[in-house]
C-alpha cells in the first residue's frame, strides 16, 4: 500500500512555517523530541520512544563457527524490520529501499566503528564464537527512524548479558543464569546517530525531522558520533550539495545532542540495574499485578482520593444555580414556520387555513355535482334492490320541500309502488 501523498496546500504550509523558523509540534530548529527509554523483562530488550516514533530492539546470542578469515572474533548481525504495524506504507516480508538503507547505516554505526570488543566473544579459537544478533522492530513510524534505531540498538547491547561458558577439554558447557551470573558485553563507546534535514537547497536546517517534514525535505545528513566527539560514520542523501561550513556546523550540533542522549542512556541503565538488584519487577511483569498493561508507555499521574464526597458536596452547594433559559421572541413572518421547545408553532395556523380553504372548495364541488345530477334527472327514478331481506326503493320526488328524506323502507315503499301501478293502468 502506497503512502498518501501530501497535497500542495500542506506542502506550501510546511515550507512557509520552516521559513519562519516554526515547526508543527512547537519545537525550535535544533530541538529533539522527547526521548523515553524503557526495558523489558529479559536482558537485551529495549523500547525507545522518540516522540511518536516507537522502536523495540532485542539482542540474542548463540554459539556458531567463526569466519575463516577471522577465527578469533565473534560475529555481529543487525536486522531492521519495517512491519505494516508501524506504517501502512511498509509491506510484510519484502525488503524496501528504506530498510536496506537503514540496515547499512546501522552496521556502519555499530559494527564498523568497533564499539564492541568482538575478540571477547571468542570461546574456542577457530571452532566456537558467540554470534550477537540485534533485531530492531519498528512499532510506530513518525519520522527519524535511524536515530531511534541507533539509540535502541546500542542501549539493548549495553543492557544485554550473555551466558557464561566453561571449557573442559573439548567440551563446551553453557551455564544457565541460575547456575552462573550472565556476563555483559565489553563496549568501548556508544555511537549515536543524529539526523539533519535540509530545505530550500540547504538554506534551512532542522534536527530530528518528523514524518511530514521528511516528505518535503530536499536532503538528509546522518552523523554517527560518540560522546568523545569522534565521528563514527557520516552519510548524505537527497542529491544536494553541502558546503564545508554546513557539515562542520552539523557536527558541532551533533556533539551536543550525542552527549545529552548518552547521559540519558546511562541514567536509564543505572535505574534498571537498581530496580533489578532490589528485586523489583520490570517490563511486562510489572504491569500485570497493577492491571496496567500500558506500563511501558503511559506515565503515572498521582491522584488524591481522600474526602472526595465531602469536596464534591461543598462544590455542589457553593455552585451557582444555572440561569433559566428564556426563549428568544421570534416574530413569525408569513410563509415561515418555526418548531421547537419554547417557540410558537406556526405550522398549525397555516394548516388550519389550508383546511378551511380545502373545505370551501369541496363544498363548491359538491353543489356543482348536485346541480348537474338534478338537471340530468328529469323524472322519478325507482331503484329496487335484489336483496331477499327487504326491498329498498329510492325515490326522487319533484318537490323536495315536502319530503325531506329520499329513502323509504318497509310498508311505505310497497304502498308507493302499488299506487304507481294503478295510475299506469
Amino acid at each position: 500500500m502506497k503512502d498518501t501523498p501530501l497535497s500542495n496546500c500542506e506542502r506550501d504550509f510546511l515550507l512557509k512555517a520552516i521559513e519562519e523558523k516554526k515547526r508543527l509540534d512547537g519545537r525550535q530548529t535544533y530541538d529533539y523530541r522527547k526521548i523515553k527509554i524503557t526495558f523489558g523483562t529479559d536482558y537485551g530488550c529495549c523500547f525507545v520512544d522518540l516522540g511518536k516514533t516507537r522502536v523495540m530492539a532485542q539482542v540474542s546470542c548463540e554459539l556458531v563457527a567463526p569466519k575463516e578469515n577471522r577465527p578469533n572474533e565473534g560475529i555481529m548481525f543487525f536486522n531492521i524490520e519495517l512491519s505494516p504495524m508501524a506504517s501502512p506504507a511498509f509491506e510484510q516480508g519484502r525488503q524496501s529501499e528504506l530498510s536496506v538503507k537503514l540496515n547499512r547505516q546501522l552496521e556502519r554505526c555499530l559494527r564498523n566503528s568497533k564499539c564492541i570488543d568482538t575478540e571477547s566473544l571468542c570461546v574456542v579459537s577457530g571452532e566456537k564464537v558467540w554470534q550477537i544478533r540485534v533485531d530492531v522492530h519498528m512499532l510506530n513510524h513518525d519520522g527519524n527512524l535511524m536515530d531511534a534505531a541507533s539509540i535502541a540498538a546500542i542501549t539493548a547491547l549495553c543492557h544485554f548479558r550473555r551466558p557464561d561458558v566453561g571449557i573442559q577439554g573439548d567440551e563446551v558447557t553453557v551455564y544457565s543464569p541460575e547456575e552462573r551470573d550472565p556476563i555483559p558485553l565489553s563496549i568501548y563507546h556508544m555511537p549515536i546517530s543524529v539526523s539533519f534535514s535540509f530545505f530550500q537547497q540547504g538554506t534551512y536546517l532542522l534536527v530530528d525531522p518528523c514524518e511530514r517534514e521528511e516528505r518535503v525535505m530536499d536532503g538528509l545528513l546522518m552523523i554517527a558520533m560518540n560522546k568523545h566527539r569522534e565521528i563514527c560514520s557520516i552519510q548524505s542523501s537527497g542529491g544536494i550539495m553541502l558546503l564545508k561550513d554546513q557539515v562542520m556546523r552539523c557536527s558541532k550540533i551533533a556533539s551536543v545532542k550525542v552527549s545529552e542522549i548518552t547521559e540519558l542512556i546511562s541514567k536509564a541503565l543505572d535505574n534498571d540495574k537498581k530496580a533489578r538488584k532490589a528485586g523489583g519487577r520490570c517490563g511486562f511483569a510489572e504491569s500485570i499485578p497493577q492491571e496496567r498493561i500500558t506500563a511501558l508507555k503511559t506515565d503515572e499521574t498521582p491522584v488524591e482520593m481522600m474526602d472526595v464526597t465531602d469536596r464534591a458536596n461543598d462544590i455542589v452547594q457553593k455552585a451557582e444555580a444555572p440561569p433559566q433559559t428564556v426563549p428568544s421572541p421570534v416574530v413569525p413572518t408569513p410563509g415561515v414556520g418555526q418548531v421547537g421547545q419554547g417557540l410558537q408553532n406556526t405550522w398549525g395556523v397555516e394548516e388550519e387555513e389550508e383546511n378551511d380553504n380545502s373545505g370551501e372548495e369541496q363544498e363548491e364541488i359538491k353543489t356543482q355535482m348536485k346541480e348537474k345530477k338534478d338537471e340530468s334527472r328529469g323524472g322519478d327514478v325507482v331503484e329496487i334492490s335484489d336483496s331477499e331481506e327487504e326491498e329498498v326503493v329510492i325515490l326522487h320526488p319533484e318537490a323536495p320541500d315536502k319530503l325531506p328524506k329520499n329513502t323509504v323502507s318497509g310498508s311505505h315503499q310497497k304502498g308507493a309502488a302499488t299506487t304507481k301501478k294503478r295510475q299506469k293502468k
